[in-house]
């Protein structure tokens, strides 16, 4: 038995044995990784504000999507038939608006002479909403070069009622869905009863503006609006008559759409005038609000958003930290699920307009992106075809030191981070819509 035993495992046939299954491992290693994405790359053209007083916004939504391409194209891109390319990377290609809409026109003619058919932007409804028209006179007119546009952050309600289009598609919670999120907060606080609204002075700011009056109407009649302003957008460099007014008319919060550098100079003069009432924002949670408000801002800064970093789930907290590992600086810690879920959402139409036979391009992507259904890090969101208005979740935070209940990870390495207070289902965020599409 025991020289039966040594000759069927001689050291000699043991590594055979051994190289034969490190083989095997490596065979099936190699099957089971992605194949590499060889075909033409998918080109996307961004336009946003790169430079000027938006810039640094500009440059945040540009590192969300490069990260959301790297995912797909580290899983090998893009599937398609062979016939229609093969496997294709994802890639990000940049232009200038400078934050002026007129420029951003202007960009999209260059988007269009470079044959880039997929267009995304998002920091400006009123640039938003001229996109919109353009690419639709530019789908009439050239219905073998048509366009789609991928919006990740203009808010403005009618871009997805009156002024719908089939060739865009919006990836935020338009403003009054933040709103309404907003509201189930403050409509039980009960010690509040004073509030100021002021805004930027365009499209979004006054929309937000207009539905916090017919809310708060509504729901907290008893809370009085001492006072309604908007101011101009990015142009305001010393908030402190601002502050000063807003501290005058004893208010004990401040509700605002502002973003960018018009929320930080108003929370940071707001501090500095001595102010002690809350703020009820759609963006304090970033681009230093957390920072210039300090200890001032705990528990009193209340931002909505699609998604925080502190959402308490296992698949959220590897989602951050996979994040931070690529963008280790804390100047570039801004990060947006629904950017993620927006590329996510543009791969997979773009498989099943492959599997379904092609050709690869604005209208047979469009028929798929309508039907758009993604998970990414736990969290589920579908397009509604009626109106292209994307449904997901929605959570509103309130502002604490790092390390207090609830707040794991700070904001841009401020020390200060945002609690979950309270969270909407997609099914809760959702709210009809008066869009009547045309679709081609």
């Amino acid at each position: 038995m025991k020289h039966l035993f040594d000759t069927l495992f001689s050291p000699r046939r043991r590594a055979l044995a051994a190289a034969l299954v490190g083989t095997l491992t490596t065979a099936v290693s190699l099957a089971q990784a992605p194949a590499p994405a060889t075909g033409a790359p998918i080109r996307i053209g961004m336009i946003e504000g790169l430079s000027g007083p938006i810039a640094n916004t500009g440059e945040a939504v540009f590192r969300n999507l490069v990260w959301a391409t790297e995912r797909v194209n580290a899983r090998g891109g893009v599937k398609l038939p062979a016939s229609l390319g093969g496997n294709r990377p994802l890639v990000i290609e940049r232009f200038d608006s400078k934050g002026q809409t007129e420029e951003a026109l202007s960009v999209l003619r260059s988007v269009i002479d470079r044959d880039i058919s997929i267009v995304t932007q998002g920091n400006s409804s009123a640039a938003a909403s001229a996109l919109i028209d353009a690419i639709n006179k530019h789908n009439e007119r050239n219905t073998s070069r048509q366009m789609l546009f991928l919006n990740y952050s203009a808010v403005d309600p009618i871009l997805t009622n009156e002024r719908c289009s089939y060739w865009h598609f919006r990836f935020d919670a338009h403003a009054d869905m933040r709103m309404s999120a907003l509201m189930s907060v403050l409509r039980d606080d009960k010690q509040l009863k004073n509030i100021y609204l002021i805004g930027q002075d365009y499209s979004f700011g006054q929309a937000v503006l207009r539905e916090a009056r017919s809310q708060i109407a509504a729901q907290r009649p008893d809370v009085k609006i001492v006072g309604d302003e908007l101011h101009p957008m990015a142009r305001v460099k010393d908030f402190m008559p601002y502050a000063a007014k807003i501290k005058a008319s004893g208010a004990q919060a401040v509700l605002t759409g502002n973003w960018g550098n018009d929320l930080t100079l108003l929370v940071k003069a707001a501090r500095e005038s001595g102010f002690e009432g809350s703020f009820y924002t759609f963006y304090g949670n970033a681009l230093g609000a957390p920072a210039a408000m300090g200890d001032a801002g705990i528990g009193k800064v209340i931002a909505v958003a699609d998604w925080f970093p502190n959402v308490p789930t296992p698949e959220s907290e590897a989602f951050y930290k996979s994040f931070r590992e690529r963008f280790p600086s804390p100047a570039d810690d801004y990060v947006h699920m629904r950017m993620q879920l927006m590329i996510e959402s543009l791969a997979q139409a773009i498989e099943r307009a492959g599997a379904a036979g092609g050709p690869i391009n604005a209208a047979t992507i469009a028929a798929q992106l309508e039907k758009a259904d993604v998970t990414l890090a736990g969290q589920r969101a579908r397009m509604r075809a009626g109106d292209h208005q994307f449904q997901q979740s929605l959570a509103v935070a309130v502002m604490d030191k790092q390390g207090a209940p609830g707040v794991k990870f700070d904001v841009e390495g401020s020390g200060y981070g945002f609690r979950v207070i309270r969270n909407l289902t997609p099914q809760q965020a959702e709210q009809p819509h008066t869009c009547t599409m045309q679709r081609p």
